[in-house]
């Protein structure tokens, strides 16, 4: 199997953290290129007589919050000797990881297995499960070291 491409979706938190630096040695062992992805959802804004809407700054502010943080990651990974590309997408974040892996030819996709807990985890499940039955290559599932 050669790998060129590595996809990692990164949500800032331990697991991503982890998983982006098992993809950097890997992008190194393997000359291979990451990109670094941040997928966020928008809930739909229906607007009821009674409900506050939430104005379009503060959707801004989580872009520009996020986009910030996926340099910090790109520069991280990059002092490593690794090319690194961001994207920063306003989408469901399974979905755009699968869609992401299909547009770049992603050899390979590294993530976190950090999902959801209680009750929404069993109403919707987690990212990773639906990234692995979505993904058009190998996913890579790594989890921080507890503490």
């Amino acid at each position: 199997m050669q790998i060129r491409n590595i996809l990692v979706p990164v949500d800032f938190s331990a697991d991503s953290d982890h998983a982006t630096g098992v993809a950097t040695d890997l992008a190194k062992s393997f000359g291979a290129k990451l990109l670094l992805l941040h997928a966020y959802h928008l809930p739909a804004q229906i607007a009821m007589p009674d409900q506050v809407m939430v104005p379009q700054e503060y959707w801004d502010g989580v872009r520009d919050a996020a986009q910030r943080k996926l340099e910090e990651c790109r520069a991280s990974a990059a002092s490593n000797g690794v090319e690194v590309e961001v994207e920063l997408v306003a989408q469901a974040p399974s979905f755009a990881i699968s869609e992401t892996a299909k547009r770049v030819n992603a050899d390979l996709i590294v993530m976190g297995t950090r999902g959801l807990t209680g009750l929404k985890h069993v109403l919707l499940g987690s990212t990773a499960e639906r990234t692995v039955r979505l993904a058009p290559c190998p996913v890579m599932t790594v989890k921080a070291d507890e503490e």
